[in-house]
């Protein structure tokens, strides 16, 4: 899959976070907040962006997951190599921007995996995964429940602003960059969400029916007479 780069350095030269890469799918998806991390050993490494889950370790400690990440090992080298190969250029330059480019900027293909799920309270309808070609994936994708009509939200981060109507901001940690891909992309979420919705409402209907079947026959056992 062909993607392009843009590589800014962190000003502070104490922190271990050393630079944020922008990727882009050709023109028609980004993911931000892709950070190039120096370790203890001050080996660079590439630590994409993650959110604070509800799960806790052994020292019960919050873990966190990747809100999105290369799932397989070439893609995951390529990918890779090609941010920490910037990053080596950017240290020898000196210079606080480096972008590689694409000379195709083809739609990538994607294939969606919805759950839905209701919870009393919530507005939350569903959650979706977006796997690009095989090698990429996209979690933490909502469905939410609107005025009207169920919408889909990528998933964001809080930046620490506040609104003109007081309310915290948010930013997209990825998202559709034209509108024609935004519309495929939504549209597909949301027609697949319904698909699931409407499997999962059939499946509970025959198991709550199995269920009254089988009570009837465990009555009219019980009323046989004995022999």
């Amino acid at each position: 899959m062909e993607f392009s780069i843009r590589l800014n350095a962190v000003s502070d030269p104490k922190a271990s976070v050393r630079a944020f890469a922008t990727i882009a799918f050709g023109e028609s998806f980004k993911i931000t907040n892709v950070a190039v991390v120096e370790g203890k050993d001050r080996q660079p490494f590439v630590s994409m962006p993650s959110f604070k889950s509800k799960e806790r370790d052994e020292h019960n400690r919050a873990v966190y997951k990747d809100v999105c990440n290369p799932i397989t090992k070439t893609f995951r080298e390529e990918l890779y190599g090609e941010i920490l190969d910037l990053y080596a250029e950017m240290e020898y330059s000196g210079r606080a921007e480096i972008v590689k480019e694409v000379e195709e900027t083809l739609e990538p293909e994607f294939t969606v995996k919805v759950t839905p799920f209701e919870r009393e309270g919530s507005n939350v309808l569903g959650l979706a995964r977006i796997y690009f070609e095989g090698c990429f994936v996209v979690g933490n994708v909502s469905i939410l429940k609107g005025e009207e009509n169920a919408f889909v939200a990528m998933p964001s981060y809080r930046t620490g602003q506040i609104g003109k109507d007081g309310k915290p901001r948010y930013q997209d940690v990825c998202f559709p960059i034209t509108k024609q891909f935004r519309k495929n992309l939504y549209d597909t979420i949301l027609a697949v969400y319904q698909q699931e919705k409407e499997l999962a409402a059939e499946k509970s209907r025959k198991k709550a029916e199995t269920q009254v079947q089988e009570r009837a026959e465990g009555r009219q056992r019980q009323e046989l007479p004995f022999h």
